[in-house]
């Protein structure tokens, strides 16, 4: 007798029909007519059973603050790194907890079940660091969050920031991260590179940098932060976040910048709708897209995810933690319209950033957690398609969260009552 079972389910990689037997939390069968009972079934109907989606690029000690202490009246994202400024200040751990704690109510009815985020470790209180620390643990039977410890000022640009980013891994923050671009200088830049990726190197731990999230060709810390990871030996830790300059960048230069990117075995995250909100904004015309360049990226075998970045803050007044729409949007930005390009999409939001977290279990093969999300779609195109309803959303074999199918009632002459409109 198995604790739960998903009949009829349809799978990422086209397998219909299949049934999903789940025992202590993990995945004990996976295939068509499980001949077995269980104590709850859920009847599938041939819709999509996926793992549970990954935003491997968000900010959560700013998220849901839109309007404090004011409105980024412009939209762009010098306006937002000042008006966080003037935020910080006024911050207190309560609000930070509520704010967080929210969203991740939010991002648990839209099946995301684990978060990369990003912590500000520029002002000396750390009180988003222990906010969030906090945050952690209080979500962790739900939901993955993982924290990197980000020098939003600069990491030698902004005088404690280095001190406290150490004092922050102390506590026990994840990731090291950085924002080269935004130094003083270029020279500035590809050092705090150097500093970073050897302290991450010391201590054992993952990488991941805001890096050239600028419309400046010129913008070339990625290719630092690439020979850095190759020459400390962090292959498969390190992740250049943004990479928006990379699009103004001339392709020659691009065509050397991929190989090395894939020997240094650097992953990329685009934010789609940041990306294209924040960018190109001095262009008159032709307008540049804003994103880096992702099938390109995808071509030369370099894993790509796709992040949320902001929800309702400083440099995002909308969001709302659906990774379906941050699929979406990447896929028209990319221009990612092929069969095989629009399920790549699908994976940029689930089992590819999963591997860039290093997440452990996760996926839809027997042994791995009991994670699953089942959407009100028959395939990934659909569900990216129609940003599918989450009819389920379970977590170590439990049901966590569930949505009501959406339907239209319709009083029409001659036509049915109701009408499945996701579904088209």
């Amino acid at each position: 007798m198995l604790d739960l079972m998903l009949r009829n389910a349809t799978l990422p990689d086209g397998r219909v029909g299949i049934d999903i037997g789940i025992e202590h939390g993990r995945i004990a069968a996976l295939q068509p007519h499980l001949p077995a009972q269980a104590g709850r079934e859920i009847d599938c109907a041939g819709q999509l059973v996926t793992p549970p989606f990954v935003d491997a690029h968000f900010h959560m000690d700013s998220t849901l603050s839109y309007g404090l202490p004011r409105v980024n009246r412009s939209g762009t994202l010098l306006e937002g790194i000042a008006l966080w400024g003037e935020l910080k200040p006024l911050l207190t751990q309560e609000d930070l907890v509520e704010r967080a704690l929210a969203y991740c109510d939010w991002a648990v009815a839209k099946g995301l079940l684990a978060i990369r985020s990003h912590v500000d470790v520029c002002d000396d209180r750390l009180l988003a660091v222990e906010a969030l620390l906090h945050v952690r643990e209080r979500v962790k039977p739900y939901l993955d969050l993982q924290l990197v410890a980000f020098p939003q000022d600069g990491a030698l640009r902004s005088t404690s920031a280095l001190a406290n980013l150490e004092r922050a891994l102390d506590l026990g923050v994840d990731v090291v991260g950085g924002i080269p671009h935004f130094e003083r200088t270029f020279a500035d830049g590809t050092e705090s590179v150097r500093v970073l990726c050897e302290l991450a190197a010391e201590r054992g731990l993952m990488v991941d940098m805001h890096c050239d999230e600028s419309d400046d060709p010129l913008s070339r810390h990625i290719e630092t932060l690439a020979f850095h990871a190759q020459r400390l030996g962090l292959q498969g830790r390190v992740t250049g976040s943004h990479l928006t300059s990379m699009h103004s960048m001339d392709n020659d230069y691009v065509s050397k910048l991929l190989p090395l990117l894939r020997e240094a075995g650097v992953a990329a995250i685009a934010n789609p709708l940041i990306n294209i909100t924040l960018q190109g904004r001095r262009d008159t015309y032709p307008k540049r897209r804003g994103m880096t360049r992702v099938p390109e990226l995808l071509a030369a075998g370099i894993p790509v995810a796709f992040g949320q970045d902001c929800v309702m803050d400083p440099w995002y007044s909308l969001g709302s933690g659906d990774m379906l729409e941050v699929a979406h949007m990447g896929l028209h930005v990319a221009q990612m319209t092929g069969q095989d390009a629009m399920r790549q999409c699908l994976a940029a939001v689930t089992t590819t950033p999963a591997a860039i977290l290093g997440l452990q279990g996760y996926g839809l093969e027997v042994g791995c957690r009991a994670d699953l999300v089942l959407l009100q779609a028959g395939d990934p195109v659909d569900a990216i398609r129609l940003r599918a309803t989450r009819l389920a959303v379970i977590r170590g074999g439990k049901l966590i969260a569930a949505t009501p199918p959406a339907t239209a009632a319709l009083q029409l002459p001659g036509r049915p009552a109701a009408v499945d409109w996701r579904r088209g």
